[in-house]
């Protein structure tokens, strides 16, 4: 067998120390009830309430009130594995991401005529896999669990009639844990030499390594609202980039006595990782009761070429390539409101894969999708609003093809979110 399989299957599980956090391709779009039911297709031109400090900060200047709003959306994934294959055995029971809550809070203050200021709290990206232990692609993943946390304070300010801008730093939190497997029969005979497979080992006790990370990072949300008439709004809104430089270890378990490259124990684990920035427009009409939203989003995908983690391991510094390409997705969304009280929303939404078949892996499986959203606004009082949204999402069949396993994922994702509005 090839030395080149086994160094690769050391790589990746050292280097998706990292993959989770970006891979699922996608930013975490559950930063809002309000929007979600639209398919947040006026997110960045339609500010309804606190929650524009994520959608457009400019937005603030909207708001007529003090506000606080705040809820949660509910995320429940299924996965179905088809026609695997690889050099090892093992299952594939799919359906290996648990349901997951995003929370998020906002607060809202008019200061002035001109002057607006708030808070947000939000989960912009985040990921969880956990493939059964048996699992046949588990060299190259087995859990993965990221989540980043974002804090913003942010300011709005009026220019002009109808013409605002806002902004505000934003401190985010990275932690993440992940798991691999190894084979059980990959060892070294001495330090330098590249890892081999002892053919008399290969259906032994798989080595477990599990690894764990944190950062924080700096960045910034700035946004612009124009009135283009009394019944035509242009937004933009631009999230900067987060460069995070995570510090963690590898533990290494149930490795096989005779290997000095895999030797048992706790090894330090460090590399630079770059969030990508992004561009979020949109254009929302007021006709009557209607309100008609048209989005569109672009991500800097490209940013993501490789991987480089650096180790104080015999395996010295882990190489990934990614080639990632940018992405634009566009969304679609109308809302009708029948009375003061009673609002019903719906959208569609279309969301390109930044990667191909030849780089698409077990922990971020995910290909182009296709999105559908209902949702409704209820404002019982003129202080209380409730927003609740259900999104559906379609993922075409995408292929993992990595060098010792090989398989059809297919996706599908339920959304709900909730929310809750008190102005006062």
């Amino acid at each position: 067998m090839k030395t080149t399989c086994c160094k690769y299957i050391l790589a990746a599980a050292v280097a998706t120390i990292s993959v989770p956090v970006l891979g699922n391709g996608f930013a975490l779009n559950e930063q809002s009830a309000s929007t979600a039911g639209t398919n947040y297709a006026g997110r960045a031109s339609n500010p309804i309430d606190a929650t524009t400090i994520y959608g457009n900060p400019a937005g603030m200047s909207r708001l007529d009130h003090a506000q606080i709003s705040a809820g949660a959306g509910f995320i429940h994934a299924k996965s179905d594995i088809d026609n695997a294959q690889g050099l090892f055995p093992g299952t594939n029971d799919g359906d290996m991401v648990p349901s997951e809550l995003v929370p998020f809070a906002y607060y809202a203050q008019p200061l002035s005529d001109k002057w607006s200021a708030g808070l947000g709290f939000y989960v912009p990206f985040g990921v969880e896999t956990n493939y059964e232990s048996s699992f046949q692609g588990r060299f190259h993943g087995l859990k993965s669990r990221v989540q980043v946390l974002s804090l913003q304070p942010t300011i709005s300010y009026t220019i002009a009639d109808g013409v605002s801008i806002g902004g505000g730093p934003v401190i985010s939190r990275l932690d993440g844990e992940l798991s691999n497997a190894i084979p059980g029969g990959v060892l070294a005979q001495n330090p330098g030499v590249p890892p081999q497979i002892i053919p008399g080992l290969v259906n032994g006790p798989d080595t477990r390594v599990k690894m764990k990370g944190h950062d924080e990072a700096f960045g910034f949300n700035l946004g612009l609202l124009v009135a283009l008439n009394d019944n035509l709004d242009w937004g933009i809104t631009y999230h900067s980039k987060l460069k995070f430089k995570l510090d963690g270890h590898i533990d290494i378990s149930n490795s096989p006595p005779a290997s000095m490259v895999l030797a048992n124990g706790r090894y330090n684990a460090n590399l630079t990782i770059i969030m990508p920035e992004s561009v979020d427009t949109s254009l929302t009409y007021h006709l009557n009761q209607w309100t008609l939203s048209a989005g569109a989003t672009w991500t800097r995908w490209s940013r993501l070429q490789g991987l480089n983690v650096a180790t104080d391991s015999p395996l010295g510094t882990i190489e990934q390539e990614l080639n990632w390409e940018d992405t634009w997705s566009f969304a679609v969304g109308a809302a009708y409101r029948f009375n003061p009280q009673w609002e019903i929303r719906g959208g569609l939404g279309y969301d390109p894969s930044p990667t191909g078949n030849e780089y698409r892996t077990v922990r971020i499986p995910v290909s182009t999708r296709r999105t559908v959203t209902i949702g409704a606004g209820w404002t019982p009082t003129e202080n209380l609003t409730f927003d609740l949204a259900y999104g559906h999402i379609w993922e075409r069949s995408g292929k993992v093809e990595q060098e010792t396993y090989q398989a059809e994922f297919k996706n599908s994702v339920d959304i709900l979110v909730g929310q809750l509005t008190y102005r006062f």
